[in-house]
């Protein structure tokens, strides 16, 4: 499974990539204010435009960056998609276009396939389109076939969603159970449109794919902890995209910890020796 960085700020970015297991980038326009308001007051206004090039370049080539459009209307996605594709991609050849696969909002405005329409048609024109804001496989169908390169089902806002819906608290960091939770009287199980958590609508993405041979890769986002990137590599995410914070987490263990403590405790004076250079040729002592 490949991992992208779910962050627009560059330091993070820039780190992540140089532990050499970076596969690519996600940002949206979220992320961007976060990016910005990380420089700090009194410091001088972004420089939009060369900032997100830093990124490109600093991810580099064949690690695709998602970049989102900022329209809801079909003919302004695709406007804005076009630019942002034509502007950014010649930085590193890895811009990837987000769009979001139904733009009707909450109140009901908004027409209902001017996402599906809007991938349709930049992907007519080659350009490589990530579909977000993916609650549902049959929305990760209609975007697959529209011809999306990407799809990104978020996971975490799922697990959010039905804990909100089942009156539990909760804190954005904590683990959801794969196989979701059940009502107050332990019987019925809460679900979401007929997801029991997040990584079942990652999983079933990855099934309906698989059994039609359909060649559109599967992001898992809005990961919450690391258990939950687990749980999507082993369903067969192809992709997931972590935030900074998660991924850091990952390599993380106590017994790890308690490992390195007992080896350091356990070094002898003469096994150091080995590592000291020669004093007569620079040389590392071998013998």
């Amino acid at each position: 499974m490949k991992l992208f960085l779910d962050s627009a700020i560059l330091s993070e970015i820039k780190e992540a990539v140089s532990w050499g297991i970076v596969d690519g980038v996600t940002t949206n326009p979220s992320l961007i204010k976060k990016a910005a308001q990380s420089r700090g007051e009194g410091e001088e206004a972004i420089d939009m435009e060369g900032y997100i090039k830093q990124i490109l370049a600093s991810v580099g080539r064949l690690c695709p960056v998602s970049l989102e459009v900022a329209a809801l209307s079909v003919e302004e996605m695709v406007e804005q998609g076009k630019m942002l594709y034509e502007r950014f991609d010649s930085v590193a050849g890895n811009a990837v276009i987000k769009i979001p696969v139904c733009t009707m909002n909450g109140r009901g405005e908004g027409n209902l396939f001017d996402g599906i329409a809007a991938i349709n048609e930049l992907a007519e024109e080659k350009i490589p389109i990530n579909a977000t804001l993916v609650f549902t496989p049959e929305q990760a169908l209609l975007a697959a076939k529209a011809g999306a390169e990407y799809v990104s089902p978020f996971a975490g806002r799922v697990d959010d969603r039905i804990r909100r819906k089942a009156g539990i608290t909760f804190e954005k960091p904590d683990y959801f159970p794969l196989n979701g939770i059940t009502d107050e009287s332990g019987k019925e199980m809460v679900n979401d449109y007929g997801l029991l958590s997040g990584v079942e609508l990652v999983a079933r993405i990855v099934e309906m794919f698989r059994e039609y041979e359909i060649e559109c890769e599967v992001i898992a986002a809005s990961i919450r902890n690391a258990i939950q990137v687990r749980e999507c590599a082993a369903v067969g995410a192809d992709i997931a995209t972590i935030p900074f914070g998660v991924l850091k987490s990952m390599v993380m263990h106590p017994g790890t910890s308690d490992g390195i403590d007992a080896f350091t405790a356990d070094l002898v004076p003469e096994y150091l020796d080995l590592f000291k250079a020669d004093e007569n040729t620079g040389q590392e002592v071998s013998e």
